[in-house]
């Protein structure tokens, strides 16, 4: 099999899997519990706290674990609105659809909400951030990496305009981890989630400046300092810390952009009729989002799947109908939409991983179009 969809998901380090197995198996205690096994376990998750805090360059006290990438974002925007009561918030066009349809919620709820469109790279510019400001605006969200066609976004200069107009920042780091440094000067909170760096599923790090007008949703318990209720999960918050500090050197990023653009150059010149979605160069060195002409997505990756190669399309299914990607449609069109799919590299890829695909993509695209 050739695996070429890590932007959904990545295999478990094996490093990471060996820091967890004592918390599955003899520290496996309630990290709230006072006797010694909640103690062992809660000692687990204080040093996990702790070297995430110094990955982030932040205080533990400011990380909190969650279960994913979803939830954090559902806890930004209806956290911050739950706090606010009122108000106008700022939402890139192309976020993730945890923090999309938050915000659609929150506008069924009385909030006014301005989606800020990105221009034909999938790049959202700042001055339109800065134009879409008024003076009840109370959250922003902006993306560090899309997770769709990889574009990376200015958050430095995003997080610079809601600092000055008080407003609260959300960034999703999720795809971003060991590419773009991590804007805790700038943002009140950002998340990653782990399964994407090669950590466990299930799990996220979530970064909440001290201070930020932001309640918890969900409710039933004082972990996580009481905002967000439920047992934590000890071996997964430990998987993660492990996997985070082994992502962010970006060691494997020259490897894995190598292939990528040698993917990419190939595909371009030997298939006619195909475009590359994002940004050319502002973009995560992994991804390498394609639309080929006279194609539906779909067709590609089930003809892709019957030759053992693991891709994604940038459509998502709801209620049994395929819809093509929100975030293709607003940088490139309805039609390239359709026909996109997303090849993502990872550091277990090889320079034959990129020869078969190319050559089992000349012979699959040949066949559909006629």
């Amino acid at each position: 099999m050739i695996y070429l969809d890590n932007a959904a998901t990545t295999v478990l380090d094996g490093d990471v899997l060996a820091a967890m197995l004592p918390y599955l198996q003899s520290n496996y205690g309630n990290s709230q519990s006072q006797h010694a096994a909640g103690r062992a376990a809660a000692q687990g998750l204080i040093s996990a706290r702790d070297r995430v805090a110094a990955v982030f360059g932040c205080k533990a006290e400011e990380v909190y674990f969650l279960s994913g990438g979803t939830e954090a974002g559902n806890l930004a925007v209806k956290g911050v609105c739950s706090a606010h009561g009122k108000g106008h918030l700022i939402i890139s066009a192309i976020e993730h659809p945890a923090v999309i349809e938050s915000a659609k919620q929150m506008q069924n709820q009385g909030f006014e909400v301005t989606f800020i469109k990105p221009d034909s790279r999938g790049i959202i510019p700042p001055e339109e951030v800065e134009k879409a400001v008024r003076p009840d605006t109370v959250f922003c969200a902006v993306m560090a990496a899309n997770n769709e066609i990889g574009t990376i976004q200015n958050v430095q200069k995003i997080g610079e305009i809601c600092t000055r107009h008080g407003i609260f920042y959300y960034c999703d780091c999720v795809q971003s981890v060991g590419v773009v440094p991590f804007p805790v000067g700038v943002a009140n909170a950002f998340a990653v989630s782990a399964h994407k760096f090669h950590g466990p599923k299930g799990v996220a790090a979530m970064y909440i400046k001290s201070g930020s007008k932001i309640q918890g949703i969900i409710s039933g318990g004082r972990q996580e300092r009481g905002l967000r209720g439920g047992t934590v999960n000890v071996a997964s918050a430990v998987g993660l810390a492990t996997a985070l500090e082994k992502a962010v050197n970006g060691e494997n990023n020259a490897k894995i952009a190598s292939l990528r653009n040698t993917f990419v150059k190939r595909v371009l010149t030997e298939i006619e009729g195909t475009h590359l979605n994002g940004d050319p160069v502002e973009r995560v060195p992994s991804n390498a989002n394609i639309s080929f002409d006279g194609c539906e997505g779909e067709n590609v990756l089930f003809c892709l799947d019957l030759k053992g190669i693991c891709v994604s399309t940038g459509s998502a299914c709801s209620a049994g109908a395929v819809t093509p990607s929100h975030v293709i449609a607003a940088t490139a069109g309805e039609t390239y939409a359709k026909s996109a799919v997303r090849f993502t590299f990872g550091k277990y890829n090889t320079a034959e991983d990129v020869d078969l695909t190319v050559t089992a993509l000349k012979e699959i695209i040949s066949k559909i179009r006629k």
